[in-house]
């Protein structure tokens, strides 16, 4: 099954400005929030006023249907996260927004009690699996969703103007949130299909905001659980642990004889599993694993997996022999989302384990992604390495091209023959993807074949042709 140059080849994947290290970029507001370095590009002083300004945008858009708006906040364990989840607080009781503070929790656990809690607006305050020193600040409306691009903008264009200020009884009160985590775990098993008695799960938390409720959950789902990277202090958030940092996981679940790994990263909106054996089971793997179950459970509306285009070829052929279609979008939860709704679609996600379940949350949620994904271990009695052999993975070869002219690429002739020359000699057992950075001078080059030897030399030639037609 090939992809044709006319559909993915100059795809914008990496629309709009992406969530890198810094802010320094054209749009405040990246793919995921804000982030940067913490004190250095997010500042107290940004995230008070990133606050207010979100207030008065959303209160404009009638999003408080007139009445004392209420905001749930939380934050990942990064020492930043104190200081700025403070000012956030700060910024939403100044305007007038009575805010519920829910402490350390992870990013999906704030999404769920914004809609729990019927709050009108949520703030999370974290880097994903970015260093300890980064930092962010992403914003979800009403019913836990994240923010559309203008409300985005909007916000942005409001910052640091001035306003009238509410006085007296008119501002914001403060509360703790305290059970939010009993909440939160309360939601997870009362959504999963099957219990996980008998099995034998490690956890790796990446020191991370899911460090208390990820285990607690699958011990409460009936699951033995040992816990790696589970002791965050503030500094040593996906320090060596984590989805980012595999191989920890990997040894812990051969060392302990375990039947599966679950390794998260530091705001727990992400999964990635290792099986008995030791193996990486990726996301699209593990999307794999869950559209053949939701659609042998009738719950996969229109059979459809919504996933982007860097979704690997072998997990579309997989599900296309189940009679699952898989739609792709551009690079990035946001869009995969957007493709889930305007479908009406409930199951998506993207290779780095960001999977999302619209009738159980309303974004990535690692800990779910982790619980559905033993739950199907449990249930049919398989092991996770049989279960995730429903796809094989083709070699993938990813190459950044730097210091090119990526505006440029969509128009150049020769780039475009060189494309559609690498996809006639591929055929079906392969694919070519071009896709130009959002914040960097780069065209990313991504081939598959049958073999890496194949991928890799026709990403060599595809990079040569790049760099000669495009060199800045």
């Amino acid at each position: 099954m090939g992809v044709s140059s006319s559909e993915h080849m100059f795809r914008a994947a990496d629309r709009g400005a992406s969530s890198g290290r810094h802010t320094s970029v054209a749009r405040l507001f990246g793919t995921d929030g804000v982030r940067g370095v913490a004190n250095q590009d997010i500042t107290a002083e940004l995230a008070l006023d990133l606050s207010v300004a979100a207030a008065h945008v959303l209160a404009e858009v009638g999003a408080f249907n007139g009445h004392r708006p209420v905001a749930v906040v939380g934050r990942d364990p990064r020492a930043s996260g104190e200081f700025l989840a403070a000012a956030t607080v700060a910024g939403l009781a100044s305007a007038g927004v009575d805010v519920r503070d829910a402490g350390v929790l992870p990013t999906p656990a704030i999404a769920y009690l914004v809609a729990e809690q019927d709050a009108d607006l949520g703030a999370m305050l974290s880097a994903s699996h970015n260093p300890m020193p980064d930092n962010g600040i992403k914003f979800f409306a009403r019913g836990g969703h994240k923010l559309a691009d203008d409300l985005e903008d909007r916000i942005e264009g409001r910052l640091r103007e001035q306003w009238d200020r509410p006085t007296g009884a008119d501002v914001g009160r403060i509360t703790r949130l305290t059970d939010g985590a009993d909440r939160y775990v309360a939601h997870l098993l009362s959504v999963l299909p099957h219990r996980l008695e008998g099995l034998h799960v490690v956890i790796d938390a990446a020191h991370g905001a899911a460090s208390e409720v990820a285990p607690r959950a699958f011990r409460e789902a009936g699951a033995r659980v040992t816990l790696i990277g589970g002791e965050p202090d503030g500094l040593n958030i996906n320090d060596g642990y984590g989805s980012t940092h595999i191989e920890p996981l990997q040894a812990a679940v051969v060392e302990a004889g375990a039947d599966l790994g679950i390794a998260l990263d530091g705001d727990a909106d992400r999964c990635l599993a290792v099986d008995a054996t030791g193996r990486l089971v990726d996301g699209d793997q593990i999307m794999a694993i869950l559209a053949v179950a939701f659609k042998e459970h009738g719950t996969l509306p229109g059979d459809t997996l919504v996933a982007t285009v860097m979704s690997n070829l072998g997990m579309i052929q997989a599900l296309g022999s189940h009679g699952i279609k898989v739609l792709q979008t551009a690079v990035g939860d946001r869009y995969v989302l957007e493709g889930m709704r305007d479908g009406g679609f409930t199951l998506g996600g993207e290779q780095s384990g960001h999977v999302v379940m619209l009738d159980h949350g309303t974004t990535g949620d690692g800990t779910l992604t982790g619980l559905m994904l033993a739950s199907r271990v449990a249930a049919t009695g398989r092991p996770l390495a049989d279960l995730a052999s429903v796809m094989t993975r083709f070699p993938q070869v990813l190459v950044n091209v730097k210091d090119v002219d990526k505006g440029a690429l969509e128009h150049n002739a020769a780039v475009a023959d060189a494309v559609r020359t690498a996809e006639s000699e591929l055929g079906d057992s392969g694919r070519v993807l071009l896709r130009k950075s959002g914040t960097e001078p780069v065209v990313r080059v991504m081939v598959e074949a049958a073999d890496t030897d194949q991928a890799r030399a026709v990403a060599d030639r595809l990079v040569g042709v790049v760099r000669s037609e495009l060199a800045l």
